[in-house]
């Protein structure tokens, strides 16, 4: 008797380890078992893509792979890239069974990979917890069907609603229990936006500072189409060593230090096209944006909000204080709906997540775990 759900569920926590670290790849899990149902290899996919859950599994389980039932989180591939195609693997493994969780989206497999695997004898199980392994990859889905990232808006205020702390010598908002799981929610996308306006009055790193995962910083994004950074910016003098993008319209940008130019041609809106070219050309699939108010204001004007992390601290900033949203004139009242995922407290402050929800989206829209 299989254990389907329980093993899939093995494999999708092992997933979850890769998140922010295998764009423009998505995160898979692997778990492959014997006859007796002792798990007998395990893998996710590694950082940068490859190789492959299913590659690494295979290795670790060696001969005893052969007549084995493998669990993977995400269709195997069966076309050629840069490494062979997971599905040949697994038959030359001799594997006898694979459960599948979720299809691909990408057109070049999206179920191509299931049939080549029934075809050539091996049986074939899907749709075992699928949702759950829909919402882990949700934005490699969003990256293939809606060619841009799964896009989550933190904003961290006072009680009032203000983004700048109050004039109490303390430049921190939040405390540092809260500043730190943001620093682990950064290590789980791929990139991490801000508008040029932070960059001026923060100084912001966008980087991860916990200890062991300072190499899990996301790619860093910079909207400025007005040339405002300078190289004294601490996002510019680091982009050595954590690859910076500016995001702008203007060919005349000065170049600063090791920074790289998303050059947006505007075929319509211009932070529509810096979404899609995000996913197109450097294949971010998750998205965190840390502010500020003009460019999460204009985000949730068009719409693109997928998630929104609100923490909060037990003070209050008063008429000192910044507006965290700005005039949301153009997105019309109850168009725009937050359904509370979960609250989170660390000591006094307090985190809320909500899934976004517009008015043509309520009835599919879909959030991460």
């Amino acid at each position: 008797m299989f254990d389907d759900e329980r093993f899939m569920s093995i494999a999708l926590r092992l997933a979850r380890r890769g998140l922010g670290n295998t764009y423009p790849n998505p995160t898979v899990g692997c778990v492959v078992t014997n006859s007796t149902g002792s798990i007998v290899g395990r893998g996710w996919t590694a950082m940068g893509g490859r190789p492959h859950a299913e590659v690494v599994a295979l290795r670790r389980a060696g001969e005893a792979a052969a007549g084995s039932t493998v669990y993977v989180t995400l269709e195997p591939c069966c076309h050629h890239g840069q490494t062979g195609p997971c599905t040949t693997a697994l038959i030359s493994a001799g594997v006898r069974r694979v459960v599948i969780a979720a299809l691909d989206p990408d057109k070049r497999v999206s179920g191509k990979g299931a049939r080549f695997l029934a075809d050539s004898g091996v049986e074939v199980k899907l749709g075992v917890l699928q949702q759950q392994a829909e919402e882990l990859n949700v934005g490699f889905f969003y990256s293939k069907t809606k060619k841009r990232p799964f896009i989550t808006v933190k904003l961290a205020t006072t009680l009032d609603g203000k983004i700048s702390p109050p004039s109490d010598g303390d430049r921190w908002i939040t405390n540092e229990l809260t500043r730190r799981w943001v620093h682990k929610q950064r290590t789980m996308h791929d990139g991490i936006m801000v508008g040029s306006n932070t960059v001026i009055v923060d100084d912001p790193m966008l980087d991860c500072r916990l200890p062991g995962l300072e190499k899990c910083s996301p790619i860093r994004i910079v909207i400025d189409r007005s040339g405002k950074l300078c190289s004294h910016h601490k996002v510019v003098a680091t982009s050595d060593v954590v690859p910076t993008y500016i995001a702008t319209d203007n060919d005349n940008h000065e170049a600063l230090r090791a920074v790289r130019y998303l050059r947006i041609r505007e075929r319509g809106d211009f932070l529509v096209e810096t979404m899609n070219t995000l996913a197109e050309e450097l294949g971010i699939t998750r998205l965190f944006v840390e502010g500020g108010g003009v460019l999460v204001t204009e985000l949730l004007k068009r719409r693109l909000v997928d998630q929104f992390m609100w923490c909060r601290a037990n003070k209050i900033s008063g008429s000192q204080g910044v507006e965290s949203i700005l005039n949301l004139d153009g997105l019309p009242a109850g168009h725009c709906h937050f359904s509370r995922v979960k609250t989170l407290t660390f000591m006094e402050d307090t985190v809320d997540i909500f899934q976004v929800l517009f008015a043509s989206e309520c009835s599919s829209a879909a959030a991460p775990a």
